[in-house]
């Protein structure tokens, strides 16, 4: 089920609450706002955050993979304690985005269950 909210336009609201300061000063402030939007950095949303965090832990993991296959095949400029390291950073890595998307399904099945 896709919920899509419409954006609330508190001036709006405010001018027929028959608050017209109110309404007035909303307005400069998002007129404000949006001048400084350009300027603005763009904030980092939680998909953004998990997908970069992914990707970083796909990175670990090929990284260990190689560091493993040289250290099979002999290659004297990888150290077997490197190897070790990076492994174990590639499964802890893994081993905690298991744990948040266990805890974002169990959040979605909460939210699923509730009644309303």
């Amino acid at each position: 089920m896709d919920l899509k909210l419409k954006p609330f336009d508190f001036a709006q609201a405010a001018a027929r609450a028959g608050m017209a300061d109110v309404a007035r000063r909303v307005e400069a402030k998002t007129r404000a706002e949006g001048a400084d939007a350009g300027a603005a950095v763009e904030k980092p949303s939680f998909q953004s955050a998990f997908s970069g965090a992914l990707k970083s832990i796909s990175a670990a993991q090929n990284t260990a993979t190689s560091m493993q296959r040289e250290v099979q095949f002999d290659n004297p400029t990888v150290s077997l304690e490197e190897t070790m390291i990076a492994m174990q950073k590639a499964q802890l890595g893994f081993q905690s985005a298991v744990q948040v998307r266990n805890k974002l399904v169990q959040a979605y099945t909460d939210i699923m269950n509730m009644q309303v």
